[in-house]
């Protein structure tokens, strides 16, 4: 029995557009052809350098890894290098930068200006700890993690060895000291966890390893009255009344006039709704010494925002103080060789 002539038409067709979308899907995609470089090594330097000037980084990127593609052993190849690390920093991409300043450390180690690329990659470490939605809300970045400032850290201790008397040597000392703040109110954290769920121990050894290891840090009175405390309730009377002592010589507004410790006034913790909001509402979490916090550190904390600016995680609105957080990050120096912009 044959098929009906329209059964026979619509069997044609489908089998035609199955034969079509098979042939399409086997055909291989046309490969992209490198041509070669477009112009000079001059050229892309320049063109490079009017971009970055500009602040078009992305025109920028485009001529710097054209440099280093087709010119790596060229005039500009190590200048173009450094200031693709730059580029990548203010493009965010801070784990390419990372990797760019580990490829010319490695490849240049006696290079004059190496010292950036060690230097930018403690910064671009630091800046991968902030980065995300949540550096928008008032939530403390060292109650999160906080693995890669533990990295930036080693870097910057790594660079100001090799390089004590480095222009950037400055920044880096007090970027450290920064950082060695939120490390050890990271500790104190855990530490306060602990006492909540009675583990005297626990508490104990982290409040221990904060005055060990931060002694500048203004979580020192906390972690002072942390021990005392959970020395009095390990039943440790002589450990726990040597740091009262201590306490009343340093900081006696710490223990009350029945010589007990007033954690309450060593901290000063946010409230549920901050916490239970991620930093959007709420009372924020106020360190009971802040104050003791210098200057030269405190550019890096982040400032106070409205609550729209939270609401919105810092899309819409501006900070109390009208600026939003810009990582900051000096342009590498001129290689003296390659200075000649003109074309």
């Amino acid at each position: 029995m044959s098929l009906p002539r329209y059964k026979v038409t619509m069997l044609a067709l489908s089998l035609g557009i199955a034969s079509a979308l098979v042939g399409c899907s086997s055909n291989p995609k046309k490969e992209v052809v490198d041509t070669g470089p477009q112009s000079s090594e001059q050229v892309y330097f320049n063109k490079a350098e009017r971009a970055l000037e500009r602040g078009q980084y992305s025109d920028a990127a485009k001529q710097l890894e054209a440099l280093d593609t087709y010119f790596p052993t060229g005039q500009y190849a190590q200048q173009a290098q450094l200031e693709l690390l730059y580029v990548k920093f203010q493009q965010k991409d801070y784990e390419g930068a990372i990797a760019l300043a580990e490829r010319f450390i490695r490849l240049n180690p006696q290079h004059p200006n190496v010292d950036y690329a060690y230097y930018v990659r403690g910064v671009a470490n630091m800046e991968q700890n902030y980065d995300g939605l949540l550096r928008y809300t008032s939530l403390q970045q060292s109650h999160r993690d906080v693995s890669y400032l533990k990295v930036a850290y080693q870097n910057f201790v790594d660079f100001i060895r090799r390089y004590p008397s480095s222009q950037y040597a400055v920044d880096a000392a007090q970027r450290m000291k920064f950082i060695g703040q939120e490390l050890a109110e990271n500790e104190m954290n855990v530490a306060r966890y602990n006492l909540k769920r009675k583990a005297w121990v626990a508490a104990l050894e982290r409040a221990q390893w904060v005055v060990e290891h931060y002694p500048q840090t203004p979580q020192i009175p906390e972690a002072l009255a942390t021990m005392a405390y959970a020395y009095d309730k390990l039943g440790d009377q002589a450990s726990s009344q040597q740091y009262v002592e201590v306490l009343k010589l340093n900081y006696p507004e710490l223990v009350r006039s029945n010589g007990s410790v007033n954690l309450r006034a060593a901290r000063r913790d946010a409230s549920l709704l901050n916490r239970a909001t991620l930093g959007i509402f709420g009372r924020e979490a106020k360190n009971s010494t802040a104050s003791e916090v210098s200057q030269e550190t405190s550019s890096y904390s982040s400032e106070e925002r409205s609550w729209l600016n939270r609401l919105s995680l810092g899309m819409l609105g501006k900070s109390e103080n009208g600026q939003q957080h810009t990582p900051m990050l000096a342009k590498p120096p001129a290689d003296i060789a390659t200075e000649t912009p003109n074309e």
